[in-house]
């Protein structure tokens, strides 16, 4: 009834966009922050404002990304090249991390206004698992992880939860480098050949794909399932609730290209 091989004994998830309903937020934050740098580089220096586009840019060159990752990645999809800076540069610097701090800020400030909701079929399928005494995992880019599961009120259905703080301690490269989801499965005990990502982010399906997990679920919320597919996908499903269905997942289902929860 878990819509997986048999040989599944391990679930890892990610936050944003498979748990929560939080990516349309970060999407919100990275285009506040970005067109606010690029309006100010068209002034600068008097060429054209072309703003960050939500959908193709955010898919492409931050989502699933640890945030410095992102920054660095859609900056230089612009032809800029700023200088690192300092985790203390203030929000907006010319720099990466002043940039990537403004980010932050502007997330925190939508989270804290907006509150964070759970994809119900995803809590529904985390309660599954729970019943069946499976263990689970959290795992994301995000420095703000436990605040969202705990605004979201789902912290305590995970055994391990891996997020930005416990990636730059153990110093594990981010998404698509498989690291994080390999240091949650080491963690709960799985190898990861018996452990199943959940994934909504190109980048985070290919992740699972690096690391040899058992099974990767892309999660489209956006109508990507065929980029999902092509980045590493086993599983493509509209919402997880599909994977308790009698008739198990949705990989072939017709319409299966259609756009999903997020916008």
């Amino acid at each position: 009834m878990l819509g997986l091989p048999d040989d599944i004994r391990a679930f890892l998830f990610d936050l944003d966009g498979v748990l929560t309903q939080t990516a349309k937020v970060h999407a919100a934050a990275w285009k506040d922050t970005f067109d606010a740098f690029l309006r100010a580089e068209a002034a600068r220096t008097g060429g054209q404002f072309v703003p960050f586009d939500a959908v193709t840019d955010y898919d492409v060159y931050v989502d699933g990304r640890p945030r410095l990752d992102g920054t660095r990645a859609f900056l230089r999809s612009r032809g800029f090249d700023l200088p690192e800076g300092t985790p203390e540069d203030p929000p907006n610097s010319r720099t990466v991390q002043g940039i990537s701090r403004a980010k932050n800020d502007e997330v925190l400030t939508l989270i804290h206004d907006q509150g964070v909701l759970p994809y119900e079929g995803s809590v529904a399928y985390v309660h599954r698992l729970r019943a069946l005494g499976l263990p689970a995992a959290v795992v994301s880019s995000s420095a703000n992880c436990r605040d969202v599961l705990r605004s979201a009120g789902i912290e305590e259905l995970f055994d391990v939860i891996v997020d930005g703080v416990v990636a730059a301690r153990e110093q594990l490269p981010g998404k698509p480098a498989p690291d994080t989801y390999l240091y949650a499965a080491r963690a709960l005990g799985v190898e990861p050949a018996h452990a199943a990502v959940f994934e909504d982010a190109l980048a985070g399906v290919a992740s699972g794909r690096a690391g040899g997990f058992g099974a990767v679920v892309g999660v489209n919320r956006t109508g990507q399932a065929a980029e999902l597919r092509r980045d590493g996908a086993t599983v493509v499903v509209d919402d997880l609730a599909e994977l308790l269905a009698d008739d198990g997942p949705g990989d072939d289902k017709p319409g299966d290209d259609k756009p999903g929860g997020e916008a």
